[in-house]
């Protein structure tokens, strides 16, 4: 099967892969980024963003020494931010253990910060014709269909048998080509619920095709619903500055965002929160609206507030910011709403 398959997928990736700007780059360095921008991340996106953040930081040296606020301004709306801290700190040790060049084998890539074994599957097969496979959602889901793989690959011996087959089928001439080939088939064609059997390359040798039920497959865990929380986010106004910080809790950890309490309060609750949160004494609790943000496991029911304070310096982990001060910062894509809100209340 292995050989008749990738006499089928390889043809069809050479007419109808996606022209991307981060491929037919042997650059080990360009291959990591765009894989850590893809994790979670539609393709869409990240050609937007990936330019940008190679003009800034264009090698592994450049993104180990910058600072991390500007690795994070760069990253700003791309989302899981995690993935941009583990990349900086990759590119540190990098740096400090490989004298700045990028390993080219699965096990020393795997030593990375960050980088799983997808990424180093990634790495190892684009940049260094390493014949190895990249198993990602899009490779489990051609993989399951392919070989009527019916039990829950969230089970670790399932995993491991689907990632054995997905190894075995690599083209060992073009190792980087075919894993490049499964995610463009399983991301255009043999997509989530009903595929595009007629038009896949592979679906003379897909067995779940033959049994009728492709779009059964893969078999996947049962995801928990998103926690729903609840928060009021307050724009704390001293003359023509709003109070901000930058929190340091792991979700969200490194980005400024305003004062908020969880729950929803009323106009004379929240000025009494609002000083046990930041020490100050506010005022003037005004509506001005609500907006909703959707996380991986949570969901954000926020109510906007407009406050005011006669304070003059900031509380210690606390700082007043002018509207071009706050463009200035990296802010998650939750404060959106907040900041457009607080572009209507201060001057300009």
């Amino acid at each position: 099967m292995e050989k008749e398959l990738r006499s089928l997928l390889l043809p069809w990736y050479d007419a109808h892969r996606r022209l991307l700007p981060w491929r037919d780059v042997r650059n080990p360095y360009a291959t990591w980024v765009s894989e850590v921008m893809l994790q979670q991340t539609r393709v869409e996106t990240v050609r937007a963003y990936y330019p940008r953040f190679m003009a800034r930081f264009p090698d592994v040296k450049a993104l180990a020494e910058a600072p991390e606020e500007a690795v994070l301004k760069q990253w700003e709306g791309l989302g899981y931010y995690r993935r941009a801290r583990n990349l900086q700190l990759g590119a540190q040790q990098v740096m400090r253990e490989y004298g700045g060049v990028i390993p080219a084998t699965v096990p020393e890539l795997l030593r990375i910060q960050g980088i799983g074994a997808y990424t180093a599957g990634a790495i190892a097969s684009i940049a260094f014709n390493q014949p190895v496979a990249a198993v990602d959602g899009n490779v489990i889901r051609v993989v399951s269909r392919l070989m009527d793989l019916r039990e829950n690959v969230g089970i670790p011996s399932v995993r491991r048998s689907l990632d054995a087959q997905a190894a075995a089928l690599v083209d060992p001439l073009r190792p980087g080509d075919f894993n490049q080939a499964m995610m463009d088939l399983g991301a255009t064609i043999c997509v989530p619920g009903t595929p595009d059997c007629d038009r896949c390359p592979l679906s003379p040798l897909c067995r779940a095709r033959a049994q009728g039920d492709p779009e059964e497959l893969p078999v996947l865990p049962r995801k928990k619903p998103p926690k729903a929380l609840d928060w009021d986010v307050c724009l704390l106004r001293a003359g023509d500055r709003l109070l901000v910080r930058r929190r340091t809790e792991p979700m969200l950890e490194g980005l400024w965002v305003f004062p908020m309490t969880e729950g929803h309060r009323t106009a004379a609750q929240l000025p009494g929160a609002v000083k046990r949160l930041t020490g100050l004494r506010v005022t003037d609790a005004e509506p001005l609206g609500e907006a909703r943000h959707i996380f991986t496991h949570q969901v954000w029911q926020m109510k906007l507030w407009a406050l005011r304070t006669e304070a003059t310096a900031a509380p210690e982990g606390w700082r007043f910011v002018t509207l071009e001060e706050l463009r200035g910062l990296t802010c998650p894509t939750a404060m959106r709403a907040a900041i457009r809100a607080a572009e209507s209340l201060l001057p300009r």
